[in-house]
């Protein structure tokens, strides 16, 4: 408690210190608060439709964060941003993992989440899930962040199940002059960043930029430091060129390479059998990207993007290699009281899994080309202008592991005056098998067992498996109950099939040295049930110079096997993912260019399986950012996170693969120069 009043009376004093430093008046165009809501509302939005539309008519549980909330949340890493958004599950696993998910069913490699940055996939085809470590770009070349809450696989594709998350940079017009950070603290020890952008003639402009940080690791129960820590550096650029008033070219690309380390525990017929092993690990990759748009009028425009992306990823027993070129065409027309989107895609997928044989995890086999051919079309039709729009659509995708997927929707938007908007929603999304479901083995168990014999537990997987398969039924409404006061509350109600089992199968024995009985623990598709909820938010400007947020939800997961058998996959289902979340965001303006901000949040327990998944306790985090703008390109800050206890766990799971660690409490100091 002495520790959490020491920092809060050092914000407190810095605030008040610098607040005589400077008279300079604040630029109200570069604050937050001073958007009004309606100006939010009429927020243009893109991931609900593949068109521009404001996020009031939206039908979606959609969520925004905007660069200001991010310039604002003191919050420096891209997985910690998603804490923001009502709904939303954010547990920290060790110091470089996170568990991200929507709507149930959290984990590290969350297989129900698709994630996108500028329209590229970050969604892994080994492990069917996002590696967050591996995800990271200058914060501040962030234009906003979409975040669907529910099926977008209409649009989107296989994998859109539960959620979407769009994350969409800045045009290298926005980002003219320089940009230079840099900052340290407790946790992230260094991180810098430097951006500098130009213009090449009239009608084309570029920006270059890289990034450096050395994070820390975190703790364990007892408070001290497990060395989980993480390095990274990467750079990149972006160059857009609008050839007419009808073309325009967008080309963009990145480097980067990440060393780090996790605990885990390596699994061996051999005494001591399953020691904890502090391992090395690395990602490395790149991408190149290109978007042309061509405008016919203003009542047809297509798109085109074709990216090429190449990802690396070793951690002791293990290299895998992952080649993907992808394709998108999309066309926009509109016709009479119609508006219709339609497209085309293509993905190859190229990998490489080398690992040791008898090691924790093995592929098999070792190389595999993947295609995806999909297609899709979505029809937005007018019943009352102004008041009742219906949208038909659906995708139909075809890959190597099932075949034909069809990912139809319905949704119906209800305006009855400016200020509401009621939304409806009925969809079908599906997950399709990853290589990891397929031919996959991981000794995740070994005790030894009678007469000394060793006995292995070892997940596998099944060339048999088929898709998860979800029926949503979703409902929205927006009010602006006045011009300071909004509300959007969305509820949902889930049906979901086939999902991913894992079951007990028949013993054998291995004669690897040292003779060994494993027990097979294979992936079937025998799960099914239901998942329901609620997810509030309100915006409230209590003043010109005080804004705050707050939000809630609610999460209820029942599952059954459909043999009726005792299952640990229904255990691990219902288990990971909290019941009730609740945060509270102010943003507050002082005088003489000061800021200070803050964020309350609430997550509520995880019950947890002996011997499978541990309990995590309910905590409260709570963090602070204080800023003063000390000149027109100059910016201090001060970020404190975690400050109610010294360390707490967030994630207990059993997918993580490595030993889950514990957040701990921490602060840093940050300058921001443009020129």
């Amino acid at each position: 408690m002495k520790v959490i009043i020491y920092i809060w009376l050092t914000a407190a004093t810095m605030t008040m210190t610098v607040g005589h430093l400077s008279a300079q008046a604040p630029d109200p165009k570069s604050d937050l608060t001073t958007m009004t809501l309606e100006e939010l509302l009429n927020t243009k939005v893109t991931s609900v439709s593949k068109r521009e539309e404001k996020l009031f008519q939206a039908a979606a549980a959609i969520y925004v964060i905007t660069q200001e909330d991010i310039r604002r949340s003191g919050l420096t890493s891209l997985p910690e941003l998603f804490r923001m958004v009502p709904g939303m599950e954010v547990a920290r696993i060790d110091g470089n993992k996170w568990a991200i998910g929507i709507r149930g069913f959290n984990g590290r490699y969350s297989n129900k989440l698709l994630v996108l940055i500028d329209g590229r996939s970050i969604y892994s085809p080994i492990f069917s899930g996002v590696y967050w470590e591996a995800q990271q770009l200058p914060l501040e070349d962030i234009e906003r962040i979409e975040v669907i809450r529910g099926p977008g696989g209409t649009l989107w594709g296989a994998n859109a199940v539960d959620g979407v998350i769009n994350i969409i940079t800045k045009p290298a017009q926005k980002t003219q002059g320089g940009l230079v950070t840099a900052g340290g603290g407790s946790e992230e020890q260094g991180f810098s960043s430097v951006r500098y952008g130009g213009a090449i003639g009239d009608h084309a402009y570029y920006r270059v930029h890289a990034q450096y940080f050395n994070r820390g690791g975190q703790v364990n129960a007892a408070g001290y430091n497990v060395h989980d820590w993480q390095n990274w550096v990467s750079g990149g650029w972006r160059m857009d060129w609008k050839k007419s008033n009808h073309d325009a070219l967008a080309v963009q690309g990145n480097i980067y390479d990440t060393p780090l380390r996790e605990t885990s525990a390596f699994i061996s017929p051999s005494a001591p059998f399953a020691p904890f092993v502090l391992s090395p690990g690395e990602f490395t990759g790149g991408h190149v990207l290109g978007r042309w748009d061509h405008i016919f009028s203003d009542r047809s425009d297509t798109a085109l993007q074709i990216y090429v992306d190449r990802a690396r990823h070793t951690v002791r027993d293990i290299a895998e290699r992952v080649d993907t070129l992808d394709a998108d065409f999309q066309h926009h027309l509109a016709v009479g009281r119609q508006e219709i989107v339609w497209g085309l895609g293509y993905r190859l997928i190229y990998d490489r899994i080398d690992t040791v044989h008898g090691g924790r995890v093995e592929f098999m086999p070792t190389r595999q080309n993947q295609q995806i051919f999909s297609g899709f079309v979505q029809d937005q039709l007018t019943l009352v202008k102004d008041r009742l729009k219906l949208t038909l659509g659906s995708k139909l995708e075809h890959n190597d592991y099932v075949g034909f997927e069809a990912q139809p929707s319905a949704n119906l938007v209800w305006t009855p005056n400016q200020r509401q908007a009621i939304w409806a929603s009925i969809s079908r999304a599906a997950r399709t098998p990853a290589r990891v479901d397929r031919g996959f083995r991981s000794n995740i168990a070994v005790i030894a067992g009678p007469g000394g014999l060793p006995i292995i537990t070892a997940l596998v997987g099944n060339p048999n498996t088929r898709s998860e398969e979800l029926r949503a039924y979703e409902l929205g409404y927006r009010v602006q109950l006045n011009r300071r006061l909004l509300l959007d509350v969305s509820s949902f109600y889930n049906f979901y099939d086939r999902l991913e089992s894992a079951d007990t199968s028949s013993p054998f024995l291995e004669t690897d040295p040292p003779p060994h009985l494993v027990i097979p623990v294979v992936f079937n598709n025998f799960l099914q049930g239901k998942t329901y909820g609620l997810e509030a938010s309100v915006d409230l400007e209590i003043g010109p110079r005080w804004k705050v947020r707050g939000g809630y939800s609610y999460l209820g997961v029942e599952l059954n096997h459909k043999l009726e058998e005792p299952n640990l996959s229904v255990a691990v289902f219902e288990r990971t993912s909290p019941r009730h979340q609740l945060q509270f965001h102010s943003y507050f303006r002082l005088p003489r260019n000061l800021e200070l901000n803050g964020s309350l949040y609430r997550v509520s327990r995880l019950s947890g399986t002996p011997g499978l998944i541990t309990a995590t306790p309910g905590y409260t985090r709570l963090d602070i950012q204080a800023g003063w703008k000390a000149s027109e390109g100059i910016e201090l800050s001060l970020g404190l996170q975690n400050l109610l206890d010294d360390h707490h766990p967030e994630f207990g799971g059993v997918d993580a693969v490595v030993i889950p660690s514990q957040a701990r409490r921490s602060i840093y100091g940050k300058v921001t120069w443009k020129f």
